[in-house]
């Protein structure tokens, strides 16, 4: 007896709360009197897959972006690649094709107010692509550090499709395609000459994407 007239109680509470609102509600509009830009600004983790002159390659990347009105980010990238390239022919040496890469990002979006949206991320940078060895006694050090590591720069630029998935006002999720391509250069007695190739992965953002989003109330009796 006593919880069906709690729930009675409750019930009418309710009621009255909701009509209160309802009418104090009436006395103002909802309305944004400028047009507002939404700020952002995340900081993104990601992976690819691809490959480097037939040879499996691996990306780890980190990036830093400002967001203008959900629609475009600009900010900087970070990636470093490792491929096994074998350029030196052993069993006992463990040759790893090793670059890093830094650019500027740039990200137009589509349909960014959607669950899912589309967007086009571009990188120009810079790469630094080089070998690294760990020998044995079949080889000499310093003679693997003569002949055979060598470091070179080279201009890159990544264009790339990605799908957008907004999680929430904080955390979003993509997953996309990307094709590197950089300028030719030459590393003693291998063959590869570029890092140009397709690759695949995912990646998250974790930051605010619609900083600066305001709405207001205004009495009407005002």
């Amino acid at each position: 007896m006593k919880i069906q007239k709690l729930i009675s109680f409750s019930i009418i509470l309710l009621i009255c709360v909701s009509n209160y609102a309802q009418e104090d509600s009436e006395d103002y509009v909802e309305f944004n009197d400028r047009n507002n830009v939404l700020h952002g600004v995340y900081l993104g983790l990601y992976g690819h897959y691809g490959e480097t002159f037939k040879k499996p390659s691996y990306n780890l990347g980190i990036k830093f972006a400002y967001v203008a009105n959900q629609r475009f980010e600009m900010g900087l990238d970070i990636n470093v690649l490792q491929s096994n390239q074998q350029f030196i022919i052993s069993d006992t040496i463990d040759n790893k094709l090793t670059g890093g890469s830094l650019g500027i990002h740039l990200e137009p979006i589509l349909f960014s107010q959607n669950r899912v949206s589309l967007s086009f991320p571009v990188v120009f940078g810079i790469a630094l692509v080089g070998y690294t060895t760990k020998g044995d006694g079949d080889f000499d050090d310093d003679f693997i550090d003569e002949e055979y590591e060598n470091v070179n720069l080279t201009p890159l630029v990544t264009p790339g499709v990605s799908v957008l998935f907004n999680v929430s006002r904080y955390l979003q999720l993509e997953a996309g395609i990307k094709y590197r391509v950089t300028g030719d250069f030459e590393l003693k007695t291998s063959p590869v000459t570029n890092l140009n190739g397709f690759s695949a992965g995912v990646g998250f953002k974790v930051g605010v994407f619609n900083l600066g989003k305001n709405r207001y109330k205004k009495n009407l009796k005002e």
